[in-house]
């Protein structure tokens, strides 16, 4: 009657062993360490370099307690343990020195990071800590500034080449463009041609207004100003904030963070926070990659092999750093980072590694346009950094290119990746400058770990030692179904790699009040059953049948809570609904398929059974 066949008893065994297994990582703490990335796009960090490491620490007298090398399928990265903060922050010092010549051009990038002190056996299954928020663990915060001013720059470089293509495209001559800081200017040879002109702008661009230019005896040349509204004006730097607010979004998520937080503040200025984040160079390394992107055309009036002393062309500039460097470029950008809208790794018609571009419609054109009569030349994908530019790939034009095609001569699959990686994440509106950087340490968040771990124990310490003496032996079955709950639900946070703060562990709190609810209604079921007089084999099987609808209404109703602040929360408020939820899963689970399980092993071999301890059964007076 009350007996569980043997593949239940089995599932009930692979959850425990699944909640202990991936819980444990959890309780073994974390080595305060540092981490070295590469700063520069065509710098790599191999295995070899940990001897060059080792050295430098040597040299200046700090001791490591072990040294890893992790790479991600496109980046590598070099990790030193130490025995405490004192000595991390020691190495740190010692290795930005020793690593970078030049401090206000660094090629490397050391970070303060905290590596789990997990065996290495549970971290080949996968079984790693959860993340702690920043007002448990701590984490990453930039306040990133933004360069409102290059998003004008930017906008006057488009305007220009828009300009000059619609009057093109219309057939109307000019004597010349140039542009300065916020305007356009366009030279005529007679006043007619820039009625024309005017006409064909206005129809074109709603957003600029047109002047005049007076003729003097000094100067008796026909031009036209064209600049930027103030209300367009004011609307592009919004929209540039936003657009760099969305890249970095993207970044994120490469990186695979839980729970960020970007948003703006300010006019003009950007704030990251990255709870939990456990690869902190990996996290500077992508977002602080204050980066734009351009693809410009390779001057080929230079003739002869490039070098240092090479005289530069009006027009162009030299980039000497990157793959294909030195080599000269024009500085006007056939397209620039916003006009990318895809990029995957790939394979070309021989199978070698390429990158696939996807470009929107503006970018296509211009593209089109620039390579029309360059068939056979090269262009360049170009990093700004800063300030300085850094060569990613030169390349030569096999064809005619359009908002589809392809980037070859990778030297292998990771470069492929990793140059689709830049030019995925890389649509910035302007640069941005990171000016405050905070790496929040464990010890902030250490008290209110202390707080939250107590609540939660002396909750669950409180409810147990309230189940046992009210509902005696099942009462006991109850606070074990509760402490699988607990172990289920702390494992399945954990493989999920979730970030836990506050908020979450209230959720957990929360969680263990619910499961225990379902106990109490079993068990006063039961009771029930019992005081209308039915066999306690029988009692036991109607209790859990007859209380599961009233269970399952209540959890569902309660779920259906949880997933509206998971839609509609954000923050806080959707951290503790993704806890919340779970909990409410493994409360069913364990509170009716795990507590039943017990009983039944308890109980259910004895066929003569006469009494079940299951509290005091009060009985109406006949």
């Amino acid at each position: 009657m009350n007996r569980y066949p043997l593949w239940k008893y089995i599932i009930i065994l692979i959850a425990l062993v699944f909640g202990a297994l991936y819980t444990a990582p959890n309780f073994f703490g974390d080595s305060p360490a540092v981490q070295i990335n590469s700063a520069k796009a065509t710098v790599k960090v191999d295995n070899s370099m940990i001897a060059r490491v080792e050295q430098i620490l040597k040299e200046a007298g700090v001791s490591s307690t072990g040294f890893s090398y992790d790479y991600n399928g496109i980046q590598g990265s070099i990790r030193a343990r130490f025995v405490n903060t004192d000595v991390q922050f020691k190495a740190k010092a010692a290795l930005e020195k020793g690593l970078n010549a030049d401090p206000t051009d660094p090629v490397y990038t050391v970070a303060l990071n905290l590596l789990p002190n997990t065996p290495e056996w549970m971290q080949k299954l996968r079984a790693f800590p959860m993340y702690l928020g920043l007002d448990l663990r701590g984490g990453v915060h930039f306040l990133m500034k933004v360069d409102t001013s290059a998003v004008l720059t930017n906008r006057v470089n488009a305007l220009q080449s828009s300009i000059r293509s619609t009057l093109k495209d219309k057939e109307v001559r000019h004597a010349g463009i140039s542009r300065d800081a916020s305007s356009v200017t366009i030279k005529f040879r007679d006043a007619e041609t820039r009625t024309k002109a005017r006409e064909v702008i206005t129809r074109q661009l709603s957003d600029v207004n047109l002047f005049d230019s007076v003729a003097t005896p000094e100067n008796t040349d026909l031009t036209m100003k064209v600049t930027i509204k103030p209300e367009a004006l004011t609307n592009l730097m919004n929209e540039g904030v936003k657009q760099n607010i969305a890249a970095l979004s993207k970044r994120v998520n490469e990186i695979g963070v839980a729970e960020p937080i970007i948003q703006q503040q300010g006019a003009d200025r950007i704030v990251v926070q990255l709870p939990g984040v456990q690869d902190v160079a990996g996290a500077k390394k992508i977002i602080g990659r204050t980066a734009t992107l351009e693809v410009r055309l390779v001057d080929e009036s230079v003739i002869g092999p490039v070098d240092e002393n090479t005289a530069v062309p009006f027009g162009s500039e030299m980039f000497k750093v990157g793959r294909g460097g030195p080599a000269i470029l024009y500085k006007e950008p056939i397209v620039t980072g916003d006009s990318i809208t895809g990029a995957q790794a790939s394979f070309d018609k021989n199978q070698q590694p390429a990158v696939t571009l996807d470009l929107n419609s503006d970018g296509g054109r211009r593209m089109t346009d620039a390579t029309r009569t360059n068939v056979g030349k090269r262009m360049a994908f170009v990093l700004f950094e800063k300030g300085k530019g850094e060569l990613l790939q030169v390349a030569t034009i096999q064809d005619v290119l359009g908002k589809t095609f392809q980037t070859t001569g990778m030297r292998s699959t990771n470069d492929a990746n990793e140059l689709a990686l830049l030019l995925r994440a890389g649509a910035l509106a302007a640069p941005m400058e990171i000016i405050e950087e905070r790496t929040i340490g464990a010890q902030l968040g250490a008290e209110n770990i202390t707080k939250g771990i107590h609540s939660t124990m002396y909750g669950f310490a409180a409810i147990a030692v309230f189940m046992i003496i009210y509902y005696m032996i099942f009462g006991f079955f109850s606070v074990f179904a509760l402490a699988v709950n607990l172990l289920l639900l702390v494992g399945i946070l954990s493989v999920m790699q979730a970030t836990l703060t506050l908020p979450g562990m209230a959720a957990i709190a929360l969680a263990l009040g619910m499961a225990i609810d379902a106990n109490v209604l079993i068990n006063e079921r039961i009771r029930e059953e019992l005081r209308g007089g039915n066999s306690p084999q029988n009692a036991i099987l109607q209790g859990f049948d007859r209380a599961w609808a009233t269970i399952l209404d209540s959890n569902v109703t309660t779920l259906i809570v949880g997933l509206a602040l998971l839609v509609f929360g954000s923050g806080p408020i959707k951290a503790f609904a993704i806890v919340h939820c779970l909990g409410i899963l493994t409360s069913i689970f364990s509170a009716v398929f795990v507590s039943r399980g017990v009983v039944n092993l308890w109980y259910g071999r004895k066929k003569k059974l006469a009494s079940v301890s299951i509290g005091q059964i009060w009985k109406p007076a006949e």
